[in-house]
């Protein structure tokens, strides 16, 4: 895993540095969807330009890493970098996985997939409050061959 750059050093940037990964390795790539409830705030917003509606509380959270790991059963994200600065986490991930499952009305392909994306998360008292999410959605769309 790679190093987390901390500027100035603080524990609560760290901490929340740490939050994050734990979210990255237990929720997205285990599945732990439980412990969505305590990463996030109850009014947590997701921004993602990907998506068609605003995303908003921890439950939003859970139906999104539910539905990717459902069409990406062996989904895993490695964190590349991991930038934190008092109540901000920038983390720069790449995803893979198998595309065995319905995705958005995308029939399963069986295709090996790869993307890369950078996430902001705002924090609020130790749990993430707001989110900008940015990554390669026509990539993947392109490897599934909606697009070409």
């Amino acid at each position: 895993m790679s190093p987390i750059t901390v500027s100035p050093t603080s524990v609560t940037s760290i901490e929340n540095a740490n939050t994050v990964r734990k979210l990255i390795d237990e929720v997205w790539n285990r599945g732990q969807f439980a412990l969505v409830d305590m990463m996030y705030t109850p009014d947590f917003i997701n921004h993602d330009p990907a998506s068609s509606v605003e995303a908003r509380g921890p439950e939003s959270v859970k139906q999104s890493a539910m539905q990717y790991r459902q069409a990406f059963p062996d989904l895993h994200l490695k964190v590349e970098d991991t930038i934190s600065d008092g109540d901000h986490v920038v983390t720069r991930w790449t995803s893979s996985g198998t595309h065995l499952g319905d995705l958005q009305g995308i029939a399963p392909t069986g295709l090996r997939t790869t993307s890369t994306g950078i996430t902001i998360a705002r924090f609020v008292d130790g749990k993430i409050a707001e989110e900008w999410a940015n990554w390669d959605t026509l990539g993947l769309m392109r490897q599934l061959g909606v697009f070409k």
